[in-house]
């Protein structure tokens, strides 16, 4: 599945699929008109972007029911006649039709398989290398992805997002290692995170094996909830993973003052929050982005002793 130049591709991809395809070329253009502010958040900045076309990914039904009534839209025989991929691996790369980024692929696995990242983190990550300037990130089936019954990564341009910088200024502490990989926890996060960094994807794949099983294990066999940032590193590859509580929360609505539309994804904890609806961008604070966070996401300490399982499970 090696292609160094895959980032060149799909950037060709992405501009033949702006020309001959007016829904995604006008969804695109509309990116220069949507309203975007910072948040600090404890010197975390964060942006919120009011993106109405987004709706479809936050209202998206996700039981099923739902999904077993609709056609799955990242099937090859569902998608719209005038949507081309870019073939890599056993996955293709396309673009998105509804872009939060200035450049924003899909990238689905060629067979209907529910989603998944048990066994796929070594193809995120080599993924993440040949998308060089690209984050690579990985919705869990019950943390904000809006297909969970088919295996898909995303990709956009790192420079968007805030996350990769904040954990780039920030003290990482060091738990442990498998061969050139080492799993560490990040200080000063509104949320808990972790961090594995490796020079070849193999050594990640490994560590990565220890910190999933070390993750509370849902009772009804679904996989650890987390969402997952990936993107090419220094000599590597580095891994974010961010453990999570639950699927939306408690918040998640469109009627009434008191609710908002917002189902935080990768996107959204990678510094991002996106809102559909005026509202909501208008009367989304610092505060309540604290609040959200609490509920979905692990704490720092809660992280920590995830982070402390993975050694001991290493070590002994």
């Amino acid at each position: 599945m090696s292609s160094p130049d895959l980032h060149i591709q799909a950037e060709d991809l992405l501009r033949a699929q702006l020309a001959e395809w007016p829904m995604a070329g006008s969804n695109y253009a509309a990116l220069d008109g949507v309203r975007v502010r910072e948040i600090d958040i404890d010197g975390i900045i964060m942006k919120v972007q009011f993106n109405p076309a987004r709706i479809v990914s936050s209202g998206a039904k996700v039981d099923a029911a739902s999904l077993k009534a609709r056609p799955c839209f990242l099937c090859g025989s569902n998608r719209p006649a005038q949507q081309r991929g870019l073939p890599w691996g056993d996955y293709t790369v396309l673009i998105n039709p509804f872009p939060i980024f200035p450049r924003h692929f899909t990238i689905p696995l060629n067979a209907h398989t529910e989603q998944r990242i048990a066994g796929r983190i070594g193809h995120m990550m080599s993924m993440a290398i040949a998308l060089d300037g690209y984050t690579v990130f990985y919705n869990g089936p019950r943390c904000g992805a809006s297909a969970p019954d088919h295996m898909h990564f995303q990709a956009g341009n790192t420079d968007f997002l805030t996350l990769p910088q904040a954990v780039g200024q920030s003290r990482l502490s060091e738990s442990v290692c498998v061969g050139s990989a080492r799993l560490s926890t990040v200080a000063g996060m509104p949320m808990g995170v972790l961090v594995i960094d490796a020079e070849t994807a193999a050594d990640g794949e490994s560590l990565f094996a220890a910190l999933y099983d070390s993750l509370p294990q849902p009772s009804d066999g679904e996989e650890p909830m987390m969402n997952l940032l990936c993107y090419a590193c220094g000599s590597g590859v580095r891994l974010i993973v961010i453990p999570r509580l639950r699927h939306r929360p408690s918040c998640y609505g469109s009627d009434g003052t008191d609710t908002m539309l917002i189902s935080p994804a990768s996107v959204d904890l990678g510094g991002v929050f996106i809102t559909p609806l005026e509202k909501d961008f208008d009367a989304l604070t610092a505060d309540r982005i604290k609040e959200i966070l609490a509920e979905v996401c692990m704490t720092p300490g809660q992280v920590s002793a995830v982070a402390d399982a993975v050694r001991n499970k290493i070590e002994r």
